[in-house]
């Protein structure tokens, strides 16, 4: 196949190539396959860990009585599903935005809705939460929605966008970690475990240093070299030496590289059954807050990523955003209905931008490399976090540079940006974030006689984060606890 000769990402392409340089826009949008190779890629390795972990967390609790999933079950639904939304969204959206099952979303289920039912009909609610986000595309309002919110607050959602998946990169590697006893200190984190000690620590602290040193010169393929370097350093060190705090995936040399996947969750969910094991308004009330989390995160990762790809058209809207949300829904359908809780796009897909790709090509490979994780799990989860977390932190300096955009001479919007930003690392959570600077925003310009100029999508918006923030004293008022 000819490929194209380009320029550097933003820059107008000199030609074009193939059929799939044509279909995926590739030279158009001023990237090359290599860009997308590497940056599908780099975007496997930094969300690899949902492997590992969606397992552990659903894995780890009980339902209502007392039934555990099985964690190989689990592990070979999570591949599954993000294999085939991410390859998905690649063709249909054509966007570098790969899914999987979504943190958060995950602990909800397994520590506010299993405990009140069975994991059947839990999951029988992440499917109905997928369906009515599918209808809330179908009708426009999802899509409307986005349009309506002010270009700052979509670069402040960018920015705090920035800072969360670097404070995620931190936590991730074990340079972050809460104190043992936070009730004896107001310091609520700290660094490492007082001090930076260990080899993950130096394999974690080397791998930033790397990434920043390519990143600094513009080496091609700079994320991944990093990557992939120090997971090399990593398995030298563990072969070396007696090392047991490598975390959730440890650098080991797998004896046997395949593992047969067991597809045994797959259609283990019931839509009905929640409504007869409680009340309505409870499953009213668990419904409301999976859609909240799960369509503002997602709406939160589609604006940033994209905006850092330097992809939104010249209103500053995502280009066939309403295939990527209907895409993002389905994947929520198809988590509840492999049970391996709801799927959606992962904030992660900021690696891959940050290694240069900038269409759903990239997806091809990250798709790829999840199809192959159904038997290959072994062998491609020995990417330890130390190795992965440092492109984390480095997209979160990437993403951070549009702060810059942001009027803060403004108050009326700078004070919404701001808490837009500060509120997603502090509280580790995109959707916070973006409801307390909504919030915020109808405020202020309420207060400043200006509640004309804004989009009644965003009061109507605002009221449900009021609702949101108060659910727990909601559930007390009613109640539901």
């Amino acid at each position: 196949m000819q490929t194209s000769t380009t320029s550097p990402a933003g820059a107008p392409p000199t030609r074009t190539g193939g059929a799939f340089d044509r279909f995926f826009r590739i030279s158009e949008r001023g990237s090359t396959y290599g860009r997308e190779i590497r940056g599908g890629f780099a975007t496997f390795f930094t969300m690899a860990y949902i492997l590992v972990l969606n397992p552990i967390i659903l894995g780890s609790a009980k339902d209502k009585f007392g039934e555990q999933l099985d964690a190989t079950q689990l592990a070979t639904a999570t591949a599954l599903v993000a294999a085939v939304m991410t390859l998905i969204m690649g063709v249909g959206g054509n966007l570098p935005l790969a899914l999987a099952a979504g943190l958060g979303i995950n602990a909800i289920v397994a520590v506010q809705v299993a405990p009140l039912m069975s994991w059947d009909d839990a999951m029988g609610l992440i499917v109905i939460e997928g369906v009515l986000i599918s209808i809330l595309v179908l009708t426009g309002l999802r899509e409307a929605i986005m349009h309506a919110i002010p270009q700052p607050l979509k670069q402040a959602i960018s920015v705090g966008i920035g800072l969360f998946i670097a404070l995620i990169g931190f936590v991730d590697a074990g340079f972050v970690t809460r104190i043992p006893d936070a009730a004896k200190t107001t310091v609520p984190v700290q660094l490492g475990t007082g001090t930076l000690t260990g080899w993950p620590m130096l394999v974690f602290c080397l791998g930033v240093l790397l990434t920043v040193v390519l990143l600094t010169r513009k080496v091609n393929g700079a994320i991944l070299i990093s990557i992939a370097l120090m997971t090399v350093v990593a398995v030298v060190i563990n072969q070396l030496a007696t090392v047991k705090n490598w975390g959730l995936t440890s650098p080991d040399l797998p004896s046997n590289p395949v593992a047969a996947p067991d597809f045994g969750l797959l259609g283990k969910f019931d839509v009905m059954g929640a409504f007869g094991q409680v009340s309505i308004l409870t499953v009213v009330l668990l419904i409301f807050t999976l859609i909240l989390s799960d369509f503002f995160d997602t709406m939160g990762t589609v604006v940033g990523v994209t905006a850092e790809a330097g992809l939104l058209d010249e209103r500053g809207q995502v280009p066939g955003l309403g295939r990527v949300l209907l895409i993002d829904g389905a994947a929520a359908v198809a988590g509840g209905a492999s049970a391996s809780s709801s799927a959606t796009t992962y904030i992660e897909s900021a690696a891959g931008v940050g290694e240069g790709a900038r269409t759903g090509f990239a997806n091809l490979i990250t798709g790829g490399l999840f199809a192959l994780a159904l038997f290959l799990t072994p062998v491609l989860t020995i990417v330890p976090l130390q190795a992965a977390s440092p492109a984390l932190v480095a997209v979160g300096f990437l993403m951070m540079t549009q702060v810059k955009h942001i009027d803060w001479e403004r108050y009326e919007i700078a004070i919404p940006a701001f808490l837009t930003i500060a509120v997603m690392p502090f509280t580790y959570s995109i959707t916070n974030g973006i409801g307390a600077g909504f919030i915020a925003y109808v405020v202020i310009k309420a207060a400043m006689g200006k509640a004309r100029e804004v989009h009644w999508l965003l009061w109507g918006t605002a009221m449900l984060f009021l609702v949101y923030f108060a659910i727990d004293p909601l559930e007390q008022l009613l109640g539901l606890k």
